[in-house]
């Protein structure tokens, strides 16, 4: 497993060859670039559209996409949605427009999940996404052992056949 301190997704997404798979299994992240959205959001303002990170973010999966890789996401969620989580709902038409499928599993349908959020590249790439006590981003770490991507694998096909995709979720 190779540790790495910064981001590794826009080069493990521009690594890709066929699908780039994400299972989120969080109420709650502390992603710094969150934070103002997320407060305007519960707060009731309007939203901005000054935020680079969603912006990156969208030119990356646009970028991926039109290659011809796919781009999906599971968001593994307790119903009630946290206010986290109905802060993220609003947010994802913009992933969806960008070019992910996204779908969403109540954590009470879900079965057994990892407790680590992971991304599976090409189905033997898996990145996890490292968090420090506090919650915020710290990495990523990065493996290509068989055994890790083929358990992913599993999770991912279990999971995705389970899963309400965004259009039809209502919690």
């Amino acid at each position: 497993m190779e540790l790495r301190q910064n981001s590794p997704w826009p080069d493990l997404f521009r690594q890709a060859k066929r699908s780039a798979f994400h299972l989120e299994v969080r109420d709650t992240y502390a992603v710094p670039s969150e934070s103002e959205p997320l407060r305007r959001f519960l707060a009731g303002e309007p939203r901005l559209n000054d935020d680079e990170f969603w912006d990156s973010w969208g030119s990356l999966v646009r970028e991926t996409t039109d290659r011809g890789v796919t781009v999906s996401r599971v968001r593994v969620v307790t119903v009630p949605l946290t206010d986290y989580q109905r802060w993220l709902l609003s947010e994802t038409g913009d992933n969806v427009a960008a070019g992910e499928d996204i779908r969403y599993l109540p954590r009470h349908r879900a079965g057994d999940v990892p407790q680590d959020d992971f991304w599976l590249f090409d189905d033997e790439v898996v990145g996890f996404n490292l968090v420090d006590a506090g919650g915020n981003p710290a990495g990523g770490a990065v493996t290509t052992d068989p055994g890790i991507a083929s358990h992913c694998q599993r999770v991912k096909e279990r999971v995705w056949s389970l899963a309400t995709p965004f259009a039809d979720f209502r919690p």
